[in-house]
């Protein structure tokens, strides 16, 4: 049986990084602004592209190419796919030391290459310019945020690589390794680190795509369940709360409050100041709210300038003493425009209670603090 050529892995490993920056770019073409790092990843493939085209062409092509900008061009695309996940992350790029490490094993490269050859000395350069890389990006994406399936596999692939760059460097220290070495040797272990990292790249470049899909569909989620102008919850997103909520209240025989609020003489504010000043009005009400209310809580849009607060856990007493500090925040407000607020409460009270009979019951106390004289809380 013929041995595997390592210059077809290696050509493979180009055509699959070719592919899948092809498919990262759609996908930066077609994704929201707000998800970044795809040209970033696109770009480290292309990179690899690249460098593995010169890799294939040693013994055909000037060392100087195919040895030290081939190993250069190796590790600057891990580095740009790295800069691309923190960019993705929200994380801040520090490029000067990882430059200032990529220009001297480059140096490292050149001398061992065309001065002193040495393929041992190469290697070492290679192998720890690699496991640095690899590590730092795996130790980046599992330190920002939760673990997805797609950041565990993203993980994986870079621990993957990292212990192969170890286990290559301490071989190369053993007895058995051939002081003649060279890259395209057929040895059994060779093809090993030759085709894992050719496997590696493709699976990470997958992990990529799958991260890049996942964080859209947060997105979406988010744009589907909150109120475009002032980031509150969506009346839907209210409704299906409330109906869980209410069923682990009778499972569980606990108590949830309602709070319904109507921003007092709200159309005068649009009337005097103009639409966009009451759309201000309106941002400026949901985040001062959120401020009062615990984390379990929930606040979502009920329609124009009324809103709706799930409590859970609440009694009425808590409920009330939650409505009277913020209706008494909006009551002493001092900059113009501002609006008082009316609240209307009420809290599960019967097993038979839905949705439709709480918002009822709410939405009567509020009328009545409307026709008491506003900037009141009612309670039903």
């Amino acid at each position: 049986m013929a041995p595997i050529d390592p210059r077809t892995v290696i050509l493979l490993a180009a055509v699959m990084s070719g592919l899948m920056a092809l498919v990262l770019y759609s996908l930066k073409r077609n994704f929201p602004a707000s998800i970044k790092g795809l040209s970033e990843w696109a770009g480290a493939l292309l990179v690899l592209l690249l460098g593995a085209l010169l890799v294939a062409g040693r013994g055909r092509l000037p060392d100087f190419l195919s040895t030290s900008i081939s190993s250069f061009l190796l590790w600057s695309g891990l580095y740009v796919a790295y800069v691309g996940s923190q960019r993705f992350l929200g994380v801040p790029s520090r490029m000067v030391p990882w430059m200032v490490l990529i220009t001297g094993a480059l140096l490292a490269q050149i001398w061992f290459t065309s001065v002193a050859p040495s393929y041992h000395i190469r290697l070492i350069v290679t192998t720890v310019m690699m496991a640095c890389l690899s590590g730092a990006h795996a130790w980046l994406i599992f330190r920002r945020g939760s673990i997805t399936s797609s950041r565990a596999l993203a993980i994986g692939v870079l621990l993957f690589l990292f212990a192969a760059q170890i286990m290559r460097l301490v071989t190369s220290f053993s007895e058995n390794f051939p002081a003649d070495a060279e890259f395209f040797d057929t040895s059994a272990m060779q093809l090993v680190y030759i085709t894992s990292f050719a496997f590696a790249a493709l699976l990470f470049s997958i992990s990529m795509v799958l991260m890049a899909t996942d964080q859209l569909r947060i997105e979406l989620e988010h744009l589907a369940n909150h109120d475009s102008l002032t980031n509150a919850l969506t009346r839907r997103h209210m409704d299906e709360a409330c109906r869980g909520e209410l069923e682990r209240c009778r499972r569980h025989g606990r108590s949830m409050a309602l709070l319904l609020m109507d921003m007092d003489n709200f159309k005068a504010v649009n009337d005097t100041y103009g639409h966009q000043a009451g759309d201000r009005v309106l941002v400026d009400f949901v985040t001062r709210v959120k401020a009062l209310l615990r984390e379990p809580d929930q606040l979502g849009r009920f329609g124009g300038e009324e809103f709706m607060a799930l409590l859970p856990e609440t009694s009425l007493e808590e409920a009330i003493h939650v409505a009277e500090r913020i209706r008494e925040l909006f009551a002493e407000a001092s900059d113009k425009p501002h609006c008082t607020v009316s609240i209307g409460i009420t809290t599960n009270q019967k097993d038979t209670d839905t949705v439709d009979t709480l918002l009822a019951r709410a939405d009567a106390a509020l009328y009545r603090a409307k026709a008491n004289g506003r900037n009141r809380v009612e309670s039903a």
